[in-house]
């Protein structure tokens, strides 16, 4: 299973968009990763049509969504069909026919002890060059927060663009926590700087 700051592994597979390389399609991108138990099962339909419904906002931040299941691709074909006319909605991003089970394995989104036939609810966050970044798994009866997946897609970037970290329940525009000062010259710059001070190792600025 990857882990945070892992590089994430590359594999080769079939999807709805055709054949894909996973390097390839990561490559100066983010990519938001996630697994679902089945095709034509109701939590997944709330999910992926929730991924789908956010399209505007995943390219506006730079990020492909891809998503994956232990099904064939002409499972995938007919539920994305079967979605759209029901509902309107398109799931126009790659889903992975993992009918082998070879990439559900790789990146840990087979667990026995939840299932040994569907993959759980798993979504990595993926950086442009292919560090994994965040991890998340829910069980096969609960599913995902989109708001805290695209929150925390934010954070990462915010976060890698200006060297800061976030607090407990950050949002967009709150203020950020700056990097505790490591040397004592550092630290006498921070009692003179206009940071928000809460102690000598926690301050806060407005980016």
């Amino acid at each position: 299973m990857p882990r945070i700051g892992d590089f994430a592994p590359d594999f080769e597979a079939v999807t709805t968009t055709g054949n894909l390389k996973f390097s390839e399609f990561n490559k100066g991108s983010w990519v938001v990763f996630f697994s679902h138990p089945a095709d034509f099962t109701p939590v997944c339909t709330t999910e992926m049509s929730g991924f789908a419904l956010e399209k505007d906002f995943f390219n506006k931040h730079n990020a492909k969504l891809i998503g994956l299941s232990i099904d064939s691709i002409h499972a995938h074909i007919a539920w994305v069909n079967a979605v759209n006319d029901k509902t309107g909605v398109l799931f126009e991003f790659p889903i992975i026919a993992d009918i082998d089970m070879s990439v559900s394995k790789l990146y840990g989104m087979l667990q026995p002890g939840e299932s040994e036939t569907a993959a759980v609810r798993a979504v990595f966050i993926i950086d442009p060059i292919g560090k994994v970044r965040l991890v998340m798994y829910y069980p096969l009866n609960v599913g995902r927060n989109m708001e805290e997946i695209k929150r925390t897609l934010i954070a990462l970037q915010v976060s890698d663009e200006n060297k800061v970290a976030m607090p407990l329940n950050w949002q967009p525009g709150d203020k950020v926590i700056v990097p505790a000062p490591k040397t004592i010259e550092a630290l006498a710059e921070r009692k003179n700087s206009s940071l928000e001070m809460v102690d000598w190792y926690l301050a806060k600025k407005e980016l």
